[in-house]
């Protein structure tokens, strides 16, 4: 996949591109058997239990592998990641050699969730995950439409998008555009500084419901939330170009219309990703 290679080299090069793949060698360090239960918790949770036992999947937008792995050990058939970063996808491969060293049940390869011809050489999956990544292709109700297509008869497609909450969505836009635009030496305070007030208005919130150990603990339990990090979350969110919104409506009238029934939803209000689990109840 040298264009797909070539892509990101230039998008990253003007600007236009955070480096998740940077941020998620760094997550790698902090990755242990509790972080990849909690990240096999969720999906159980939100898939129901037992579901990805015997089911083929594949993670759209990899990350750090971290996920790809979860579905590994929850039993899936196989797995297939591809993130359009080079970086991510190394981390994917990393934590294959690591945990499931020699399996031919997992594959790994760079490539883009907005290239639908390749897509279509995959075939058609039980299970399709693609969790807080098309707001970030560029062009997110194309990169939905390919990612769709790849839910099988019955399928799964489990998907989390950024909340539309308008011009504050815009202003976040722009402040992650100039991250992007900044020497790395001033990328991680600049990171602080965007986040350290939002930060001390929550610890201030907390001190006065009389809970201050609340605040600590959302950075000492952050891990049972998917097993992140919240350190590299923030930087995740700070940085995380291009970036683009929507509402749950229009979510779910977008892919209602390609054949698709709500099967769960976990609305977030604020900042966040609003997260969806589809059944392909129609193909064609």
């Amino acid at each position: 996949m040298l264009v797909v290679a070539d892509d990101h080299r230039r998008e990253v090069e003007r600007g236009e591109r955070f480096e998740f793949g940077d941020n998620w060698s760094r997550f790698l360090r902090v990755v242990d058997e509790q972080r990849i239960a909690e990240a096999e918790r969720s999906l159980e949770e939100l898939l129901g239990a037992g579901t990805l036992r015997g089911a083929s999947f594949v993670d759209v937008g990899c990350g750090s592998g971290l996920f790809s792995l979860a579905a590994m050990r929850l039993g899936a058939s196989r797995v297939h990641s591809l993130d359009f970063d080079p970086e991510s996808v190394a981390c994917a491969r990393e934590l294959r050699r690591r945990y499931v060293p020699g399996s031919d049940a997992w594959t790994i390869e760079q490539a883009s969730a907005l290239d639908r011809e390749h897509l279509g050489e995959l075939g058609t999956y039980d299970v399709v995950y693609s969790w807080g990544v098309l707001h970030h292709t560029g062009a997110m109700w194309t990169a939905m439409e390919n990612v769709a297509s790849v839910v099988g008869a019955d399928g799964r497609l489990f998907i989390s998008i950024y909340n539309d909450q308008g011009l504050q969505s815009r202003v976040w836009r722009w402040i992650k555009r100039l991250y992007n635009a900044l020497p790395e030496l001033l990328r991680t305070p600049f990171v602080i500084a965007v986040m350290l007030p939002i930060e001390l208005r929550s610890l201030v919130l907390w001190i006065a419901r009389r809970q201050p150990m609340g605040y600590v603990r959302r950075w000492t339990d952050y891990k049972r939330a998917r097993g992140m990090s919240r350190w590299y979350d923030l930087v995740d969110w700070v940085g995380g170009y291009p970036f683009e919104v929507a509402t749950r409506d229009a979510v779910i009238g977008f892919l209602e219309a390609r054949g698709f029934a709500l099967e769960r939803l976990v609305p977030r209000d604020g900042i966040g990703c609003n997260e969806f689990v589809f059944r392909r109840s129609r193909v064609g």
